[in-house]
């Protein structure tokens, strides 16, 4: 009868864990990114309850401000320029749509092979102009869906947001509390590896943070030479923006508008160049030098590193940038473990036993 009455429990306390992660499941992408934010910067929120004589709860909001600072603001700011951007560009579409489109411009003509051709395609689009928009009209619509759906989920990307900027809070709050849990539950589960495998976790994702920052650092720093050699002005600016959008791995959508910008203005040769350039050198460096980054200081095989980098993003998107390699940091030390481990209790070394017959 105990055995029943523990088995009872036991299928109680599954049922009521499965219920409860069936309520977090719309939350577990601003919980893993809060958590992600409050791990990477504790360093910094343990020197801060610090200066304020342990005042945590202080410490963690003025923390979480600076993060708003730094992440809602100007993506806030972003938000309202690409509506105005959208806004003129649906003038200027009108615009063509009535008085056509203005003279070709002067270095088309001068493109190598394909500059009288080019002159000739634009001189038709101009006098066919409102037949080109009827006939597209029909598929405006399917772009505006489309563009509709993408809206709403960069939309329900900034709530996301939102809500992991105000979880961060209780992670630098609560901090403390959360790892002595989750260490003394670990203990329950695997005895006494349990620090081992915290360490392991700890320490990879931290790795990941160091090459996520060093790469965006060395991207923004080459952006920045790339713009001053070709001449782009606010070389400087460019390459801020280049850093934040090598954080979440989209540098192109810095250098490809300035190359655009550099053909408008007849500059085909630092076009080439800046294409090149953001090709090879700013963007190619994303291969190189962040696994090599997540891997230095760690025990983990390089190949291993590549694997979970490249296939969490395949698997899980961004997220996988962080899940992909701490997965297979833990499975590679579990089967290792398990490899080196020794004999199990009551068998004899594995020189001693008997051969087969």
């Amino acid at each position: 009868m105990p055995n029943n009455d523990r088995l009872l429990v036991q299928i109680l306390l599954l049922g009521l864990l499965g219920a409860s992660l069936w309520v977090l499941a719309p939350f577990w992408s601003a919980l893993f990114w809060a958590a992600v934010l409050s791990f990477a910067s504790w360093p910094v929120m343990r020197w801060l309850t610090r200066v304020l004589k342990g005042r945590q709860s202080v410490a963690a909001g003025l923390l979480t401000g600076v993060w708003i600072i730094l992440v809602a603001v100007p993506l806030v700011v972003l938000g309202f320029n690409l509506a105005d951007h959208i806004r003129d560009a649906t003038a200027l579409i009108k615009g063509f749509q009535v008085e056509g489109l203005p003279p070709p411009p002067s270095w088309l003509a001068s493109v190598p092979l394909v500059g009288g051709r080019l002159v000739s395609i634009w001189e038709t689009l101009d006098q066919q102009g409102s037949a080109l928009f009827a006939t597209v009209q029909p598929y405006l619509g399917q772009v505006g869906n489309f563009l509709l759906v993408r809206s709403a989920k960069i939309g329900g990307g900034f709530l996301e947001l939102a809500l992991s900027l105000i979880l961060v809070f209780f992670f630098y709050r609560d901090g403390p509390r959360l790892a002595a849990f989750v260490e003394s539950l670990l203990e329950r589960l695997i005895g006494d590896r349990a620090q081992h495998y915290l360490e392991l976790v700890a320490g990879t994702v931290q790795r990941v943070v160091n090459g996520v920052i060093g790469t965006a650092v060395a991207q923004a720093l080459l952006a920045y030479i790339g713009f001053m050699i070709a001449g782009i002005p606010g070389a400087l600016l460019l390459g801020l923006l280049t850093f934040a959008c090598s954080l979440i791995m989209v540098p192109p959508l810095v250098w490809g508008p300035a190359v655009g910008w550099l053909i408008w203005q007849g500059e085909i040769g630092m076009a080439i160049f800046l294409g090149i350039w953001g090709f090879f050198i700013i963007s190619g460096v994303d291969n190189i030098l962040k696994p090599y980054l997540i891997s230095r200081g760690g025990n983990l095989p390089l190949v291993v590193v590549l694997l979970g980098v490249f296939g969490g993003i395949l698997a899980f998107g961004f997220m996988g940038l962080f899940l992909g390699p701490t997965l297979l940091a833990v499975a590679y030390s579990l089967l290792s473990d398990w490899v080196a481990h020794k004999a199990p209790a009551g068998l004899p070394p594995r020189e001693e036993r008997s051969p087969p017959l």
